[in-house]
């Protein structure tokens, strides 16, 4: 139940706090007072869309709270514990807060969520209904959801199935039409990768190759200026210079005097290491010297073998390693595009399987419905016998879908869409012996509130929502008609909290509560006030709406007959 709703800085509004009781809630008020506004506040709380120009002029956001009560196993319990949402005295506080930019914020409880939480929340708590569930039912694309809700849980587990199903269905059709449209494209690609892969192969790659023969091509190039550097260096030791000669004749002076002085040992022995090092050196050198071999075929060679290898990486990688990999990869994309048949055959027979298993599906979902529609057609049917429609005859057709997913079964062709086998469609009569039409095109207004109120009469224990919202539901109506829509409201309200914008006294005079809504103006800047009222306000008020402006000895007689038949 909506205990309370406060208001601040909303469109007219300044500063408003209602208190909400159990049963049937009226607002009446002079057009303009702002009774829509306060209904437009309760939208944004389950969800609506924001705008700037909720905003009260001068200030720099709009705020709207509300308070509702629940019972512990209200099916948004679970859904607030798993966003850790706490809940204490079965109570949640709805917040929606609009900056001057247009901006919201959105909390449950103190707790800051998404609008689309908030809406996922909202929409289980409030149900509004107005002008706009009056379009609904003139568009045949709504019904079938009207005809689900109807149904309700029974209903839920086999179309969730079904829906799931038939996604399954509408991926694998994208895959196969992926598939035999690059069909050609995969021909191309195949001959591609065999070219890259026969050119790859006969290089013959090994890793590290290149780096290798850019060392020897190095060495190679410049091996004029190392035989002549390494020829210097045997002569300083071996040559005319002399310079392991003179090496040894000093070491042989120094054994000499170590001979005589023992302290010159270990120079001795140091100078004597050194020179058999050094004369293995030279013949290192000379050996090196020796092999040095300068072949003009083998440098061309190089060039040309790092020439091919950059070719190739420049086409397929960075390094050997990579070209090698890359070789790998489309190895295996050759093997897959090889057996695109073998995978179109597989996902034709895959798509077989499930478009039968949907079909299964979308025909228990049908039954289901088909059952639901005599069902509602019968329900209906007896609520419009209670607001003077007893010669109206309504019903639930079914309509193959023209566009979707075509299923062979047999003989028989079926098309299958995300709603399943059919669209559903309300007809109408409205008198006997005349057939039955879409109801788009034959309900008047009175008739259609008096339709959409019986749905809701209808729904209302299936759903869980804790306050139903009526905005001006009763248009279009007057005489004993609007007196059965006040009955038939006043019923529901038995057994959900009923909120009602109404212009009628009939329904006016039904309520367990009676709210006017009046403009004030102070200094200048108009604001809405609302004011709870007593009996004899409210018999004022019902003369009011009776005669119009003046209120006459009459119309107070009239409206308090009406207001105490009610309370009898």
């Amino acid at each position: 139940m909506l205990e309370e709703l406060s208001i601040r800085n909303f469109a007219i509004i300044d500063r408003l706090t209602l208190s909400f009781s159990s049963g049937l809630t009226v607002l009446t008020g002079e057009t303009g007072a702002g009774k829509s506004i306060i209904i437009d506040a309760l939208g944004l709380l389950a969800g609506g869309r924001s705008s700037v120009d909720f905003v009260r002029h001068g200030t720099k956001k709009a705020e709207i709270e509300g308070l509702f009560r629940i019972h512990s196993e209200h099916e948004v319990v679970e859904v607030l514990e798993e966003a850790g949402i706490d809940i204490e005295d079965d109570m949640i506080i709805l917040k929606r807060e609009i900056n001057e930019k247009g901006k919201s914020v959105c909390r449950i409880n103190g707790e800051l969520v998404t609008l689309t939480m908030q809406r996922a929340i909202g929409q289980q708590l409030v149900d509004i209904h107005g002008q706009h569930e009056h379009q609904d039912l003139l568009q045949p694309d709504k019904h079938s959801a009207m005809v689900d809700g109807f149904l309700g849980d029974p209903l839920f587990e086999n179309k969730q199935q079904y829906e799931e199903k038939y996604r399954q269905v509408i991926g694998l059709e994208e895959q196969l039409s992926h598939l035999k449209d690059n069909d050609r494209e995969n021909v191309q690609r195949l001959d591609l990768i065999e070219y890259q892969l026969e050119e790859i192969k006969e290089a013959k790659l090994k890793q590290q190759e290149d780096e290798e023969l850019t060392a020897e091509q190095y060495k190679l190039a410049n091996m004029e200026k190392l035989f002549s550097q390494m020829q210097l260096a045997y002569e300083a030791l071996y040559g005319d210079e002399k310079g392991l000669e003179l090496v040894r004749e000093a070491m042989v002076a120094l054994q000499e005097s170590a001979s005589i002085d023992q302290s010159l040992e270990e120079i001795n022995d140091s100078l004597t290491n050194n020179f058999y090092m050094l004369e293995e050196v030279t013949f290192q050198i000379r050996d090196h010297v020796e092999q040095l071999d300068y072949d003009p075929n083998r440098l061309d060679f190089i060039s040309k073998r790092l020439d091919e290898i950059n070719h190739l990486k420049r086409k397929y990688g960075s390094t050997i390693e990579e070209v090698l990999l890359y070789a790998e990869r489309i190895t295996e994309e050759a093997e897959e595009l090889s057996n695109l048949d073998e995978k179109i055959e597989s996902v034709e027979k895959d798509l077989h399987t499930h478009k039968a298993q949907a079909l299964s599906l979308a025909q228990s979902l049908s039954k289901s419905r088909k059952h639901a529609a005599k069902q509602l057609k019968a329900a209906i049917e007896m609520e419009l016998k209670d607001l003077f429609m007893e010669k109206t005859s309504f019903t639930v057709q079914f309509h193959p879908h023209r566009r979707g997913i075509v299923v062979e079964n047999g003989e028989e062709v079926f098309t299958l869409n995300e709603d399943g086998l059919e669209r559903m469609e309300f007809y109408l009569s409205s008198n006997p012996g005349e057939p039955e039409k879409s109801l788009s095109k034959v309900a008047s207004g009175g008739e259609i509130s008096r339709i959409m109120l019986a749905l809701k009469s209808i729904l209302t224990d299936r759903s869980e929502r804790t306050a139903l919202i009526f905005d001006e539901v009763d248009t279009g109506v007057s005489g004993r008609v609007a007196g059965a829509i006040g009955e038939k409201i006043y019923a529901i309200s038995n057994e959900s909290q009923v909120l009602c914008i109404t212009h009628l006294p009939q329904v006016a005079s039904l309520a367990n509560t009676h709210m006017y809504i009046k403009k004030r103006e102070i200094n200048n800047r108009v604001s809405t006030e609302v004011e709870e009222l007593n009996d004899d306000q409210r018999i004022d008020e019902l003369a009011r709406m009776l005669s119009g402006s003046e209120i006459t000895t009459n119309t107070k007689e009239t409206a308090r007959e009406m207001l105490w038949s009610k309370k009898a």
